[in-house]
């Protein structure tokens, strides 16, 4: 298992080994030992999967005060997989990364609790799968505007598909700071 840094302290981009011949392939997508012992320390207790077709775009979401990190792949198809860092304090507050997940690469995002999360369908489809370190919590649900200006962020998707619910998110300067968690070195 292959783990890089992205430029977001916390945000990793994970490469298993994938084991391959001319009947398929087979990988571990996920050993908690391993995780653990490569500075993914989470109990995950919840398993999500979502499908959508080309041109969506999900996100940005989180959830404060009841926290999530999360453990990102697609199992079928590619996405642009975003996280943006919202943690009131953070030297990289407001800035955002992009990694392309797609069930060729077999890549995953590991997303720390703190930093919000999107995607955008950059093929014909994909089936995504995410592990949470936390229930959904509707109470604590935060959205940002996916296409919020001072991100910026690059989704690669023209005409995007995007929810009533992400459509109507606030912009990150708009959100009171009691719904923002805090950095802490």
């Amino acid at each position: 298992m292959k783990v890089t840094r992205t430029e977001l302290d916390g945000v990793l981009l994970v490469e298993t080994r994938v084991f391959g011949d001319n009947r398929g392939y087979f990988f571990e997508s996920y050993n908690a030992s391993r995780y653990q012992s490569a500075g993914i320390d989470c109990d995950f207790i919840q398993d999500n999967i979502s499908f959508s077709n080309a041109g969506v775009i999900r996100g940005l979401h989180c959830q404060y005060p009841t926290m999530q990190a999360k453990l990102i792949q697609v199992l079928d198809g590619a996405v642009l997989d975003v996280a943006v860092d919202i943690r009131r304090g953070s030297p990289t507050f407001g800035n955002w990364t992009g990694e392309i997940l797609s069930s060729e690469n077999r890549r995953q995002l590991f997303i720390p609790a703190g930093f919000a999360h999107g995607f955008a369908v950059i093929g014909e489809r994909a089936l995504v799968s995410y592990k949470c370190s936390a229930r959904y919590d509707p109470s604590s649900e935060v959205t940002i505007r996916w296409d919020d200006p001072e991100i910026g962020v690059d989704w690669a998707v023209i005409n995007p598909t995007v929810s009533e619910k992400d459509q109507a998110g606030l912009l990150l300067s708009d959100l009171p700071s009691n719904r923002l968690p805090v950095y802490e070195l």
